[in-house]
């Protein structure tokens, strides 16, 4: 029963102060309704600065009011307008925002520019580059692949022991290693990449030209060696092989041949 009486009684107490809350009225006063427009969005309007003068301008309250502040209703003092604070720095930030951009770009120019450049005078990363991909690798090939036994490929084992005796094998290795060794520098030196494709093509004619030196060698070992034998084979048979005069060399070889058929 007392839970009961002190209940109600505060019930009724809360009722009676919600009714007394939705009974209040917005009192709204116009001249601080004037001066939030004026601060905010709508122009500053020198007609609404009230309270006005009135007749012949003997409103006190208007002179209580702005004879204290008599350059305010000319000044605009609106955060929005033309030169207001907030507008001026909307400005500046588009501003700056537009540098920043300005910078953006002509850094990544910049990054750009060195990477382009890094990739044309890097030896570390000249593997990638196209033209080395496409045609000089499979050029130099045989030359990055080369080696005493390869170098002998295709020529009869008496040519092999020949080549060999007299050093020309040697002198043939050493003259590829010689050439491999350029090569590898050419493509591991920090150098601009017209420079070394030029290394390349003067670098590939050489190798061809030492290639069509070797492989003359290797015939001419050939032809030496199978007239030697010839020649010996003449020497055991006891037929002399006569000269006419005013032969060229040519035709003595190809007596000399001649009679190796017989």
């Amino acid at each position: 029963m007392k839970i009961h009486l002190i209940l109600w009684p505060a019930i009724a107490l809360l009722s009676l102060m919600q009714a007394v809350a939705q009974n209040v009225k917005r009192q709204t006063d116009k001249h601080i309704v004037h001066q939030q427009e004026r601060m905010v969005f709508k122009q500053w309007d020198r007609k609404k600065f009230t309270p006005t003068k009135g007749f012949l301008g003997l409103n006190y309250q208007y002179w209580l009011t702005w004879a204290w502040h008599p350059n305010y209703p000319k000044t605009d003092l609106r955060p929005l307008s033309a030169s207001g604070p907030q507008t001026q720095r909307l400005l500046l930030v588009a501003a700056m925002k537009n540098t920043e951009e300005a910078y953006k770009k002509h850094a990544d120019t910049l990054r750009n520019t060195a990477l382009t450049e890094t990739v044309n005078y890097a030896g570390a990363v000249s593997a990638t580059d196209p033209l080395w991909q496409l045609y000089y690798k499979h050029e130099f090939h045989p030359l990055l692949q080369s080696n005493g036994p390869s170098a002998l490929d295709g020529t009869e084992p008496t040519v092999r022991d020949y080549l060999t005796r007299t050093g020309a094998l040697d002198w043939y290795l050493e003259e590829t290693r010689t050439l491999a060794e350029r090569l590898e520098g050419a493509r591991t030196t920090n150098l601009d990449r017209g420079s070394r494709i030029i290394a390349y093509h003067r670098m590939l004619d050489e190798y061809r030209k030492l290639s069509s030196m070797w492989e003359t060698k290797k015939q001419r070992a050939k032809l030496y060696l199978s007239l030697t034998k010839t020649n010996e084979n003449v020497r055991q048979s006891g037929q002399a092989v006569t000269v006419p005069p005013g032969r060229t060399d040519s035709q003595i070889a190809d007596d000399v041949l001649s009679k190796s058929k017989l």
